[in-house]
């Protein structure tokens, strides 16, 4: 599984509108045939920060960056941002979430 992990410093002016913004490149994205997960959160830190974590199998990674609504995301979301994104991509055992084994919940 590729486990992706990527923060959107994004501008003042689209941070209450960032999820409208992200909307249809989400929707594409999870409807991906190698999308395992793909979920946005809000910087508890930096509200003008969004984190986004991404899962696909090995074959749907290259797929994915090879779409035409991956470009057309990127560019979306370009207009709304103040800096590069920076992001983790590795290679990782699993094929999704697994239960928290330090923090059992009966």
């Amino acid at each position: 599984m590729y486990l992706i992990v990527v923060k959107f410093p994004v501008k003042a002016e689209s941070a209450s509108q960032w999820p409208q913004i992200v909307s249809d490149y989400t929707a594409a994205v999870r409807s991906e045939e190698g999308n395992l997960f793909f979920e946005w959160s809000r910087s508890l830190e930096d509200p003008l920060e969004f984190v986004l974590v991404e899962g696909f199998t090995d074959d749907g990674a290259a797929a994915h960056v090879e779409s035409p609504h991956f470009t057309e995301g990127i560019e979306a979301m370009r207009p709304h941002l103040t800096a590069t994104p920076q992001i983790l991509s590795r290679q990782v055992e699993g094929e999704g979430w697994d239960a928290m084994g330090e923090l059992q919940i009966d």
